[in-house]
């Protein structure tokens, strides 16, 4: 099969790095255009990276001699890309403006950035959630008036530590009325340089801006319905949260007391809500996108699992890892949950999206 050009804007970023290195031998598509900001532009991406590359591996040889454009001159990416992911780094109005200038000119974009989250008609996507989602784009185009471009966006990085246990339990009838969330989040969320190590080092932060807030709302828009060209917010569950920052640095941990929305005689127990979780596939799992994780939930019996080193790469750091499942004496139950923040919070969960965004025709006609 012919892979699919696409160009990465923001690429000399933590996350645009991480796109490089995670498409390198992608069997769909291949890097074949690079952007980023305008003292980045003309020089090779291996010279515009040299001093801060951070992902481990070698640059891939396929992208360390293409020259970076200005992210900022979308003309330059026509003819030598059909979408572009993006992991810009600028104010959200100059990003929001930006990728929609991508979209008009008929270049598809797939986004890690928060500008258009709350969109109304952008679909926010964690496929193995929302993919019905995927309806608005047509209305999306319509409204602006795109041809062949659009925008998707993948959510904050916190939530896909959880959304999919709790997504499975809606699914399967045991709706949730109210959650308390404690996150624990790696340093590797705030990018490079991220927080001084003098602030992380024996300490914990109790404070991360704006986290708490996309927690508390994010999850409302992916669990809506699409209605008359827009996306529609769920009402429940109501969420509070308390976001934190640990001398972690890859994993996002997340401690979860939720109520469900039944009687007492119609909550489910223990070994049914473990079933429900073990048992969950979804749609990247029936089309064998390549990024998708086999077994979307893995739950843990160890009292002390899990943890963000021995289980962050679990299905290639795609998974959602639970353990400590247990009665709540405030609400219904409790338990911990765990996923890689840079792989399926970040660039490879902006990949699985491209893969879904493909499987269902819409670069078809790029």
């Amino acid at each position: 099969m012919e892979k699919i050009q696409v160009g990465v804007l923001g690429a000399t970023g933590m996350v645009g790095q991480r796109y490089i290195a995670h498409l390198a031998d992608h069997p769909w598509f291949e890097v074949t255009y690079v952007a980023a900001s305008p003292r980045s532009a003309g020089k090779l991406y291996r010279d515009a990276v040299a001093e801060r590359w951070h992902i481990g591996t070698d640059i891939p040889a396929g992208v360390a001699d293409l020259v970076v454009a200005d992210a900022n001159e979308v003309k330059a990416a026509l003819g030598k890309c059909k979408f572009v992911f993006s992991a810009l780094e600028m104010s959200k109005d100059a990003i929001k403006a930006l990728e929609e200038s991508y979209a008009a000119a008929g270049i598809p974009v797939v986004s890690n950035a928060s500008a258009n989250r709350w969109t109304e008609d952008v679909p926010m996507l964690i496929p193995e959630i929302n993919s019905s989602h995927l309806a608005v784009i047509a209305a999306q185009q319509e409204h602006h008036g795109w041809n062949r471009g659009f925008i998707a966006v993948k959510p904050n990085c916190s939530l896909q530590t959880y959304m999919m246990p709790v997504y499975a339990l809606i699914k399967a009838g045991y709706p949730v009325r109210r959650m308390v969330v404690t996150t624990l989040q790696a340093v590797s969320g705030a990018g490079y340089p991220g927080v001084p190590s003098f602030d992380m080092i024996d300490n914990i932060v109790p404070y991360i801006g704006g986290e708490e807030e996309k927690t508390e709302k994010e999850c409302l828009k992916i669990l809506g319905t699409v209605q008359d060209g827009k996306i529609v917010n769920a009402g429940e569950p109501v969420v509070s949260s308390t976001c934190t920052r640990v001398a972690v640095v890859d994993g996002h941990t997340a401690s979860v007391s939720l109520e469900f929305d039944l009687p007492d005689d119609k909550k489910p127990d223990l070994d049914e809500i473990e079933r429900v979780w073990t048992a969950f596939s979804s749609i990247p799992q029936e089309l064998n996108l390549p990024s998708a994780p086999v077994h979307p939930i893995v739950v843990r019996h160890e009292n002390n699992r899990p943890q963000p080193r021995r289980d962050r790469e679990t299905e290639k750091g795609m998974a959602c890892v639970i353990g400590r499942l247990r009665p709540c004496s405030v609400f219904d139950i409790k338990f911990v949950a765990l996923s890689h923040n840079t792989k399926r919070g970040a660039a490879l969960g902006g990949i699985l999206n491209a893969e879904l965004l493909k499987a269902k025709g819409f670069f078809d006609n790029l």
